[in-house]
């Protein structure tokens, strides 16, 4: 029998252009399951009938990335950018197929812009074991050939034919597929933030541009602003609380008909006033933090011009009122630069409301009452929670909130039923309707014992998908977001001196409780509560408008 030689075959030479070929082949299929999972649903299923319009459209996949990855066939070059390919490919096929997630900018920013405690959660062995299967084997085999390089003239020739001639075959097919795979492609527009790892590059290529966009000047907004007249002979200072919400879906909140009691507290809260129909701007807290705080509304909301342009923490600051952001999250993204800012996320030995490497939002309650009765200016204090962030929700809350259960432990969610991935999630909620009330509580005191008048807005950044249609966690494009990430909670709470001294309706702001709502209304709606006069504000837009009276 004839005996091969094992360090041979491995050290075998392979012509670089085939060496190409044979990554694109892989990345177009194993690293593209959902992919072709989805694409085969746009298409109606499969069929005998669509296996020519499959195998066409596989083709044109293949195609294109043999076409795009002929630049990279040089020497020094090819091996560390196909191994790259691979272990991105990878790791963007896991992401997807365990939360249900797409790559987009948005997503990229979120991963630039979240914190390591936070990414860290995101890790595990078997992520670890599906990239060293799907990328470690063949980037090692990659690693260990000898590989011959076409040379000179000749070789440029050779990879600007094959370019030439991948392209133009990826063209005819895509011509005469076009009639079928077109509007497939155009009502499930999903596809190509699924097809990997040109998403990746898309989406990096896209946070990118706007990341070292040439510096522009501040843009300042309602420099004009002052106290309106019903500031007028006031006595008594004025304390007003933004809870910045993080990963609440409304959907899961007993106070907007779930079916749960997570909402105990807050149900019984008199002068509580829940909105049950309200949009968030983004799916993710890179964006939908500074678009809910900018005057930009959500069709027109740009990240880089809301980089470059003051928000309403800046407006609220020109009018004469202390502006501070207590952060339990990963940031205030840009929203806060201006005014001051307090990171209460990080654990350290003796700080209450905190475990291991876990601080709960209560911490952000500390000395809060002490703050509140110093003398000085008007204040408005914006809490940023931890909130219900996943994918280790049963993190978010300390032991005494694990009432529903049994629930998810761990960030694999292929390792859980959904059923204690939401008991999981329901505890946040749960959670953070113990920490509303006990902030509601604070401010109540503080208007009886230190002379000020108190109110309190909360809203969610965005939602959470907990496996409706294979799900998870957020950061959908908007376009196609379902509801679970879109639709948050908002409520509103005031003390008697706050909304007489303000003139404000509450049982006109409670017959507004089922208007459909957005972010775009928290801008203006903070500043007409507040009296505040400036040009930025859109009456329109102004929940308190037409609840003021005479």
């Amino acid at each position: 029998m004839k005996r091969y030689n094992v360090h041979k075959v491995f050290h075998r030479r392979i012509n670089a252009n085939l060496l190409v070929f044979s990554v694109a082949l892989l990345l177009a299929t194993v690293a593209n399951i959902n992919f072709w999972s989805a694409l085969v649903h746009a298409v109606g299923g499969f069929s005998l009938a669509r296996l020519p319009l499959l195998a066409g459209s596989l083709l044109i996949v293949v195609l294109l990335f043999h076409a795009l990855l002929i630049p990279f066939s040089f020497r020094f070059v090819a091996k560390p950018a196909l191994i790259a390919c691979l272990v991105v490919a990878s790791a963007s096929t896991w992401f997807i197929n365990e939360y249900g997630i797409v790559i987009d900018k948005a997503m990229i920013q979120n991963v630039f812009e979240t914190d390591l405690r936070e990414a860290s959660e995101l890790l595990n062995w078997r992520l670890v074991l599906f990239v060293a299967l799907t990328a470690g084997l063949p980037s090692l085999l990659i690693a260990r050939m000898q590989i011959r390089f076409p040379s000179g003239l000749r070789g440029l020739g050779q990879r600007a034919g094959i370019f030439a001639g991948a392209l133009a075959l990826a063209a005819l097919l895509l011509v005469l597929l076009f009639k079928t795979l077109a509007p497939a492609v155009r009502e499930h527009r999903e596809l190509r933030y699924l097809l990997t790892p040109t998403n990746v590059v898309q989406a990096l290529n896209g946070y990118l541009r706007n990341r070292w966009s040439t510096p522009v000047a501040l843009q300042q907004i309602g420099r004009d602003a002052v106290k309106g007249p019903r500031w007028a002979g006031a006595a008594r200072r004025t304390v007003t609380v933004i809870v910045v919400g993080e990963t609440a879906r409304a959907a899961n909140f007993s106070l907007d008909g779930y079916a749960r009691p997570t909402n105990p507290r807050l149900a019984r809260e008199e002068g509580l006033i829940n909105f049950a129909r309200v949009q968030s701007c983004g799916t993710a807290t890179a964006v939908s933090v500074p678009c809910v705080f900018s005057v930009l509304p959500r069709e027109q909301y740009d990240d880089s011009m809301a980089k470059h342009q003051e928000g309403l923490l800046d407006v609220l600051s020109h009018a004469g009122f202390r502006v501070l952001w207590r952060d339990n999250n990963s940031g205030c993204k840009g929203v806060c630069d201006r005014v001051e800012f307090v990171d209460m996320a990080a654990p350290s030995p003796g700080k209450p409301h905190c475990a291991g490497d876990e601080c709960y939002d209560e911490g952000l309650l500390e000395g809060l009452p002490d703050l509140i009765r110093q003398p000085g200016k008007d204040l408005v204090i914006v809490l940023h929670q931890k909130g219900s962030h996943g994918p280790e929700y049963a993190k978010r809350y300390p032991a005494g909130f694990g009432r529903f259960g049994p629930v998810c432990r761990s960030s694999e969610f292929s390792a859980c039923s959904r059923e204690s991935i939401v008991a999981a999630y329901d505890n946040t909620i749960l959670y953070t309707d113990h920490f509303l009330a006990q902030t509601i509580d604070l401010l109540r005191q503080a208007a009886r014992d230190a002379d000020v008048d108190t109110s309190m807005l909360y809203f969610s950044d965005h939602g959470e998908s907990l496996g409706e249609g294979n799900m998870y966690l957020h950061g959908a494009p908007w376009m196609f977001a379902p509801d679970e990430q879109t639709h948050v909670p908002m409520m509103l709470w005031m003390s008697d001196g706050f909304s007489q001294r303000f003139r404000i309706d509450r049982a006109c702001l409670q017959a507004r409780r089922d208007q459909p709502l957005s972010h775009d209304n928290v801008f203006h709606s903070v500043l007409g509560m507040l009296n505040v006069e400036t040009a930025v504000l859109n009456p329109k837009l102004d929940l308190f408008h037409a609840c003021v009276r005479n």
